[in-house]
């Protein structure tokens, strides 16, 4: 947002350039994204050793399918058929992580043991971080 605070104060003249409304540069968004969803991951994922391939199932919590492929793609998780490591839990339950814990659960995509591993990076520029990236042993 370009007008409105110290730097810039607002005046006739920045409400009429329209500069009080954010402004975001679309691809940078999804590269920082994308890059900050895998290194939270990875971060989280060596502190206890455990291996990308080890991971039972992603949940991220992103409205952005692309961003989530992308970063599960940079992690090497596996797409497909019968073996999907990651979903986007925003397509059945608008990214609420414990309601997409509780689906995964009732159709069988984890079971005791599994390593479930969270991940949230939103509202542009916000990575997660203690509650953002969690890792689970299913139990």
């Amino acid at each position: 947002m370009p007008a409105g605070g110290s730097k810039i104060p607002s005046s006739v003249e920045t409400v009429q350039k329209r500069m009080h409304y954010v402004h975001q540069d679309g691809q940078a968004v999804f590269k920082f994204a994308v890059r900050k969803t895998q290194e939270a991951c990875m971060t989280v994922l060596e502190k206890f050793n455990v291996k990308p391939e080890q991971v039972k199932l992603l949940v991220p919590h992103q409205a952005n399918q692309r961003i989530i492929l992308a970063a599960a793609e940079r992690l090497g998780l596996s797409r497909g058929a019968g073996g999907d490591q990651h979903r986007a839990v925003w397509e059945h339950d608008g990214g609420d992580d414990s309601a997409g814990d509780a689906e995964a659960l009732d159709q069988g995509k984890i079971e005791k043991g599994d390593i479930v591993l969270f991940a949230a990076v939103g509202a542009g520029f916000t990575v997660g971080a203690v509650g953002g990236v969690r890792l689970w042993r299913w139990a």
